[in-house]
Parts: structure tokens; C-alpha cells; sequence
């Protein structure tokens, strides 16, 4: 049996019994997107094919860094950080490629967990579209950048001074990615193994940065996949001695790198929801509601696709990137790109997400706020024409400018609450309340050069 065929608890125990395996990979995300797993012996996953496991919920009462939050009442030194049920997701087995005959499968905080569990949170809002007569699609598209260097020598530099593995600009290269054929072979043949199959691969604008478009698919499965690629990238580039980083924005002196969501909604008559041709550029109503509710919400919202510091660097004018809660037509200076085209083709670009952005977030943030926008009839501002950037927009429209503002943003907002729960929203304004105070305990270059010797 394939990996990918497996749909049952049945099938799973008869695919690791074909293959004779004495253990496979098991794997949760944290609140930042991070895989966060382990080897689980045979006995063991056939024992949690029944009832779960238990999964330590430090998980998701840390950071990135492994650091306790010390603000959040999920969990802490006062529960003493005990398990979590987890249940396996068992659709979502897969080979590893560099393992041999591995699989591995990712799983689901259920219990109280369940409510901030962001794989959870999605399935949630998923469930609120079905419920709504509509089924998502979506696919996501990353930018990321690859150095020649090591997890060991990117520290021992102290993250100056990196060599990225080409220089110069060189867009849509074809002499770059020929010259790296080795690597983006490699890439997309474990992309295709894996089930998260890239549609197109090419160098950006930039030294050492690639782009990469994966194949659109139901809208959890969608973000199984972007967990997925981001983490097997990064595998595939250290095995191979490179790093590849999905930071917000890695240098002042680059454009940052985006993590852009592509949506669609289809009918319960399987038909396209988005597509009218009797409207204007074939803007359905649905549609237009769907990007009215994303635009009033992405300001209350944006530390769900915004969840770093650094991400802030990134939302200037000037660098491809949005500044404002703005929509247009075929329009990439704007936060929501309109794609007009077939039935088929016709979706919504949400622009102002960073690569840095939990995929399960990010597609819970966006999807939510377009359906909230269905169910609320929210018209949208006037479509932006040429450069967003030249535009005065009204203040209900201004994205926050830090992460603070933004976390502040969301821990308000009576719709958050409504579509997330108060449980959720609590818990991850909390965690980025945290990491902008994790940020403030330094002191930056910058802050050295503007002040050592002159104040």
C-alpha cells in the first residue's frame, strides 16, 4: 500500500506491518508552525491508533526558542506542564524519503489543547465554511532564502557576514537554477514523494533566493502541505550543507520574503463560488463579500499572519510587500490581490502574509475573515488602481506597525473571539505579547551604531 492511500486506522497498522517497521515518525505543530515530533515504536502507535497518545503540552507553552511563556494560563510551572491527548491524523501519512521506508504522521491536540491547537483551530473554521454550503481550496506560494553555510557556522559568524549560495539578482534565472539543478532536483523530487508537490520553482529577485509555488488542494490539506515543504526544505538544504531560511525579512537591503495564500470557495453543487461573468471581472457577489470581510478584519487580525518582530520590517513601502488593509484587481502592491480568470482559476491572493507565518493560522485568518464577510455582507473599500503605495488610506484601514500593536489588535476583537473563541485568542495574543517582550531584552546593531559614542 502507498503511504498517501492510507485513510484508516486499519490501513496505517497494515502498512507499517508490511513494511517491518520497528518505529515510525510522529509529528505536532507549536503555536509558531514548528514540526514538533518524534520516533514512536510500533507497539506504542498502534496503541494511540486506538486511543491516542500523550504529548508533553510544553509545546504549546514555549516559544520558538524553547522558552517558557511566562503569561499564558493554558499552561505553565503552575500545571506543571503535563500531557496533552493527541490523536493521530492517520490521511496524513507519508513516506521520508531519506529514511528509507519511514513514514510519518502528523497529529491533533484534542482536550482542552484542542482549542489553541492550531492545526485544530483550522479544522474548526473549515467546518464553519461546510456549514456554510462552501468548500476551500487553497495553495500557498513561499520565498525563502539558501546560504552556503552550516547551523554550526551561521553561529559561530554570529549571523553576519553569510554567503548566500549566488549572488547578484538574477530573476527567474534559468542559468542559476541549472547551475543548482542538483539541489532543485533533490527538492522537488521529495516534494513530489511527499505529497506536496511544487507547480513551479524559480530564483527571485535577489541573491540566493528561490520561490516556490505548491499544487493547490482542499484548504487543510493545503497546509499540511506548507508545514510540510517548509520544514523538508530546510532538511533538504542541510543535508546538503546549505540553509534555507523562510525569516520575514533576513537584510535590510532585500525585499522580504512573502508566504502568499491563494483562495477559493466552491458550492455544495461543486460549482465555483467566486465566478460570476455578468459582474464586473467576473466578480461574484460571494467573492466580493469574501474580500470585504478580509479587508475589515486583516487589521485585527494581522498578528495571526504576521507572528514575529521581524515580520514588521518586512510591511514597508517599496519592497513588494503590503502597508494597508488594501484590495485591487491584478494589483500586487495591494494586501489582497483579486485573480480574475476562469471559473476554475478565478481566487483571492491574500499578499500580506510573510513566510515566517504559521500556515495553519495564516489559512484560519484568512479563510475565517472571508467567510464572516459572506455571512455579514461586507462590501469592499473601492479596488485600489496603480501603486497602493501613493495611496492616503483611512485609518480603519492601516495595518498596525509591531507586533505589539498587532497582538493588542487581536486580543480586542469581538469577531477573533467569535470565530477563534476566547481560549485561542487569549493563549496567542499572549505568545506574541511575549515574543515583542522576548525582543526588547536587546540591544540591537543598530541601537550601537546610533548611540555607543554620540549620546
Amino acid at each position: 500500500m502507498a503511504a498517501r492511500k492510507v485513510a484508516t486506522a486499519a490501513d496505517a497498522r497494515a502498512l507499517v506491518e508490511e513494511r517491518g517497521l520497528a518505529h515510525v515518525k510522529v509529528a505536532v505543530t507549536d503555536i509558531d508552525g514548528v514540526l514538533r515530533g518524534k520516533y514512536m515504536s510500533r507497539e506504542k502507535f498502534f496503541s494511540a491508533l486506538d486511543g491516542g497518545f500523550g504529548f508533553c503540552d510544553v509545546v504549546l507553552g514555549w516559544d520558538s526558542n524553547d522558552q517558557l511563556y511566562d503569561n499564558v494560563d493554558y499552561t505553565g510551572w503552575h500545571t506543571a506542564y503535563p500531557d496533552a491527548p493527541v490523536t493521530v491524523a492517520v490521511e496524513t501519512c507519508r513516506d521520508v524519503p531519506m529514511e528509507g521506508d519511514m513514514l510519518l504522521f502528523l497529529g491533533d491536540f484534542a482536550g482542552p489543547a484542542e482549542a489553541i491547537c492550531p492545526r485544530g483551530l483550522l479544522k474548526r473554521v473549515i467546518e464553519r465554511a461546510r456549514g456554510m454550503g462552501y468548500e476551500p481550496s487553497a495553495a500557498f506560494e513561499y520565498e525563502f532564502f539558501l546560504f552556503d553555510e552550516t547551523p554550526h557556522s551561521i553561529r559561530e559568524k554570529g549571523y553576519r557576514d553569510l554567503r548566500p549560495i549566488t549572488p547578484g539578482f538574477f530573476g527567474y534565472s534559468m542559468l542559476r537554477s541549472s547551475v543548482w539543478a542538483e539541489f532543485y532536483r533533490e527538492l522537488l523530487d521529495v516534494a513530489e514523494r511527499m505529497d506536496f508537490p511544487i507547480e513551479g520553482l524559480h530564483t527571485e529577485t535577489g541573491p540566493g533566493v528561490l520561490e516556490a509555488a505548491i499544487t493547490v488542494d482542499k484548504a487543510l490539506e493545503a497546509a499540511d502541505k506548507a508545514t510540510l515543504f517548509k520544514s523538508f526544505t530546510k532538511i533538504v538544504a542541510q543535508r546538503n550543507n546549505l540553509m534555507a531560511t523562510f525569516m520575514a525579512k533576513w537584510s535590510p537591503d532585500w525585499p522580504g520574503q512573502s508566504g502568499h495564500l491563494h483562495l477559493s470557495l466552491k458550492g455544495t453543487d461543486g460549482k465555483p463560488a467566486f465566478h460570476d461573468k455578468g459582474e464586473e471581472h467576473a466578480i461574484s457577489r460571494t467573492m466580493r463579500h469574501f474580500i470585504g470581510g478580509q479587508q475589515k478584519l486583516m487589521p485585527e487580525l494581522l498578528a495571526m499572519v504576521a507572528p514575529s518582530v521581524n515580520a514588521y520590517t518586512r510591511l514597508i513601502p517599496g519592497f513588494w510587500a503590503p502597508t494597508s488593509a488594501s484590495w485591487g484587481v491584478e494589483n500586487r502592491t495591494t494586501a489582497l490581490r483579486a485573480i480574475p480568470g476562469s471559473a476554475k482559476s478565478q481566487r483571492v491572493e491574500y499578499r500580506v502574509a510573510a513566510a515566517d507565518g504559521n500556515p495553519y493560522l495564516v489559512m484560519a485568518a484568512a479563510l475565517a475573515s472571508g467567510l464572516w464577510g459572506i455571512e455579514n455582507e461586507v462590501e469592499p473599500e473601492a479596488a485600489c488602481k496603480g501603486s497602493a503605495y501613493d495611496r492616503t488610506f483611512p485609518p480603519r484601514l492601516q495595518l498596525p506597525r509591531t507586533l505589539f500593536e498587532a497582538a493588542r489588535r487581536l486580543r480586542k476583537s469581538k469577531p477573533a473571539r467569535a470565530l477563534f473563541g476566547d481560549a485561542f485568542v487569549d493563549h496567542y495574543a499572549a505568545t506574541r505579547e511575549w515574543e515583542e517582550r522576548e525582543f526588547r531584552k536587546h540591544v540591537t546593531d543598530w541601537e550601537l551604531a546610533r548611540y555607543f559614542e554620540i549620546i
